[in-house]
Formats: C-alpha cells, structure tokens, sequence
C-alpha cells in the first residue's frame, strides 16, 4: 500500500470543515460572554445565578447529544455511500427523538423552576433570580434543539456554513436585544435579568429561521424532504437505536455526573460559585475550537469508513487527534495569558478572581488531555464502534471521579481548586487505554454495505502489518 499521506489536501478539508464549525461555536461563546459582561452590571449574584442555569441547559445537552452522536454516525457513513435515502430516515428518527428531549427540559424550566435551581445549589440568594430567567428562558430550548438537529445533519454533508449564518444572526440578535432589554435602551422598559431571557428566546427563534431560510434558497435534499424522514422499518430503527443506545448512555449518565459534580460545586463559598459561572463561559470557548475537530473528525472518518476506504479513515483519524490536542494547548496557553483582563471584565474581582484564575490554570492543562480522549471518541463513533470509549467514560466517572469530588468537597472540604481538579483525574488513564484502542483499529465498524465489503482485507492487512504506517 502506498507509504505517503496526502497532508495537503488532508488539511485542506480539515479546513473546510473545522474553521466554518469552530467559527460558529466561537461566535456563541463570544454571545454568551458578552452576555455575562452585560448582566454583570446587575451584580455578582445574577451572574452566579445564570451560571447555575446554564448547568441546567447543560443537562439537556447532554441527553439529546446522546442523539446527535448516533445521527452522525449514521449520516457520515450514508453520506460516503452515497445514500440519501438512508440519510433522510435517520433524520427523521433523531429529530424525533432530540425535540422530546428538548420539550421536556422547556416544560420543567418553564413549570418546575424553583426545583432546578435548588437542586444545583442550597445558597438562597441565587434562587429567586434563576427562576425569573428560566420561566422565559425555558421556551428558547426546543427551539435550540432543533436547530442544534438541523446543523449537525448540514455539518455531516458538507454544509457547514448554513449553520455558521445562523449563529451570526442568533448571536448579532442576542447581543442587541440584550442591549435593549436589560438595561432597557431606546425607550424599551428595564428588564434586567427577564430581559435576559427574553433575548434567548428571540436569538433562538431567529437561529432557526435563518437555517430554513438558506436550507429553502440551497435547496437542500435531506432537510426539507419530511416524507421521506419517517419511512422506517423495524431493522432499521433496531441498527439505529443498538449504535445509538451506547452513545445516549454515555451522553445521558455522563450529564447525571456532571450534575453532581455541579452540586458539589455549587455548594462552595460563593466567590467559588461566581468564579465557576464565569468559568463555564469560557470553558466553552475551548469546547467550541474542540467542537470543530470533532465534526471533522466524524465527517472526514466516517465518510470514508461508509465508502469503504477505511485505510484512509485509519490514518486520517490519528492525524485528527493529535492535531485538535496541538490546537487546544496553544488556545489555553492564551486564556491564561489574559486571564486578568478577560475574568474582570466578566465581574470577577478579589477572591472570586483567584478562584476563576486557578481553574483556568488546572484546565489549561487537563482540557489537552480531555480534548484528545474526546476526539477519540468522536472518532470512533463516527466509524461505527460507540460502545468502547462510551464504556471507559461512564465507569470512571461513577467509580473514580464522583467519587472524589464528592468526597473532597462535601466530607474532607479540600480547597475548592483541588476539588476541581479531581474533575479530571481520570483522563491520563483513559487516554493511555483509548490510544491502544485507536492504534488496533478495531474500532472501525461500518453500517454501510461498501464499508462492510471492505473490512476483512483491512483488518488482515493489520494482523499482518501491512497497513500503511500513520
């Protein structure tokens, strides 16, 4: 087999692909900075309020991502082969499922407000302002479930830019509307934190808009194609669901981990409250460069697993690893850089801002490690197998990380940044695990008849060494 790896042309449709997403997701950290910039000056209790509301849209996330890891395996590999058909019923199947998910996290912001915001911190201060914005901000989050369903079935075919324009337009919305209605310009009335909310839903509304509006112009074949979404049959929904389930497992037991990570965290002193609202922004910054990796990795691996070039996806896959864990370290070696001017501007000062200081410096150095075993991941879900790195995340989060944040922060009362770095205590073992696994490749399982055709030559061709060398 040929010896050479086309890294022109790999790192061109790595460009393609990544820049338009982390360009995308960049823009909504960028909002929601912008968003706490502006509600801070309401005062620190608000930011630490809507920091603790955020956790709870990261639930949700959480369980329909479950959703959207399946759809793009399915849609990767379909789009590789080739087959339309096949993409359109696996649309259908995860939007029905993603706007379930979305619809019950709405309803119990909306309905059950006060719950939410009591289980994720026992400091009163924060309650009342949580439930004036979750009323609101509960009707934006089916909308930001479908257009999240639109986007990830766009990304998977190559589109990435109609999703790009409809988060310029939600967060050019958000930001203006929130310039209106918090502080209440322009003859608007002062909102303050309802304001807030009220931004939310509108930016949602108009994200979604946009997305239809360039999916009707391009005329897309698979978005708007509703008679051919719902055409399944049992086999199909039984392979869609057994690649689904280790994923929604992952997504939705991982997101109850992180929930209890989030208790322990939201029972602190209140500066280490402040400090991990502010941080949660910007943790999404990395997320959001991270986000770009990861879709590449899924299209530029699972696409040439579902044409049977699986050689390719082989070798294209490790490349992708490494280079998202080269990108992230420089990013958070320029996060903590700035940390000062960026934590003040965010209403962090004095004790808060050490805290926020020395987070950013304990995930400057974990997210690199985190971001690999996440790519890998990806990765490997794209190209079939959602079962390995599924399995290694939830067990050592149940067996060693919860643990230990519980233990640390509610029995031993460590100091708040130890306790959050027992966040990440896992990852360097996994990442050891998860390399051999990504090196056996093993992990390449197509549903594709061409992927599957050309499975026993590949493996044969590693057994025997064969394979060309990464």
């Amino acid at each position: 087999m040929d010896k050479t790896f086309p890294w022109r042309d790999f790192l061109r449709r790595l460009a393609v692909i990544a820049i338009p997403v982390a360009l995308q997701n960049l823009l909504t950290t960028t909002g929601s900075m912008v968003d706490t910039a502006m509600i801070a000056p309401l005062g620190k209790e608000t930011v630490g309020a809507l920091g603790l509301c955020a956790q709870f849209s990261s639930l949700m996330f959480s369980c329909y991502w479950g959703f959207v890891g399946g759809g793009m395996l399915f849609y990767a590999q379909y789009w590789g082969a080739k087959d339309d058909d096949g993409i359109n019923r696996s649309y259908g199947l995860t939007l029905i499922c993603m706007m379930t998910v979305g619809i019950i996290f709405g309803s119990m912001a909306v309905l059950f407000p006060e719950t939410v915001m009591r289980l994720y911190t026992d400091k009163e201060i924060f309650w009342p302002i949580g439930v004036r914005y979750l009323k609101i901000a509960g009707f934006a989050w089916p909308l930001t479930t479908f257009s999240m369903c639109m986007a990830a079935l766009l990304r998977s075919t190559e589109k990435v830019k109609i999703p790009l324009y409809g988060a310029i337009a939600s967060v050019s919305t958000n930001i203006l509307l929130n310039w209106l209605f918090i502080e209440g310009h322009w003859g608007f009335p002062r909102l303050e934190v309802e304001g807030a909310a009220l931004a939310t839903v509108c930016a949602a509304l108009v994200n979604v808009g946009t997305i239809l509006f360039f999916v009707v112009r391009k005329k897309d074949p698979h978005v708007l194609n509703i008679r051919k979404h719902f055409r399944w049959n049992r086999p199909f929904v039984k392979e869609y669901f057994i690649k689904c389930f280790p994923i929604l497992c992952n997504e939705i037991l991982i997101g109850v981990g992180n929930m209890v990570i989030n208790i322990v965290l939201g029972r602190q002193s209140p500066s280490a409250v402040e400090a991990t609202a502010v941080f949660r922004t910007l943790e999404g910054l990395v997320i959001g460069f991270f986000a770009g990796f990861s879709n590449a990795a899924s299209i530029l691996v699972g696409k040439e697993v579902g044409a049977g070039n699986l050689e390719t996806a082989w070798r294209r896959a490790i490349r992708l690893i490494y280079l998202c864990m080269a990108f992230i370290a420089m990013l958070g070696i320029i996060l903590i850089a700035v940390h000062h001017p960026l934590l003040s501007v965010m209403s962090l000062e004095g004790e808060s801002l050490r805290i926020g200081f020395g987070m950013l410096c304990v995930y400057g150095v974990a997210s690199i490690i985190r971001m690999g075993n996440w790519t890998q991941n990806d990765t490997y879900r794209s190209a079939g197998d959602a079962a390995f790195g599924t399995t290694l995340e939830i067990v050592f989060m149940f067996v060693m990380v919860i643990p230990m944040v519980w233990l640390s922060g509610m029995v031993w009362h460590w100091d708040f940044l130890l306790v959050f770095a027992c966040c990440y205590i896992d990852e360097p073992i996994r990442f050891v695990m998860m390399q051999i696994h990504l090196y056996s490749g093993k992990w390449i399982q197509p549903v594709t008849p061409e992927g599957k055709a050309a499975l026993p030559a590949f493996r044969a061709n590693l057994r025997r060494g064969k394979a060309a060398a990464p």
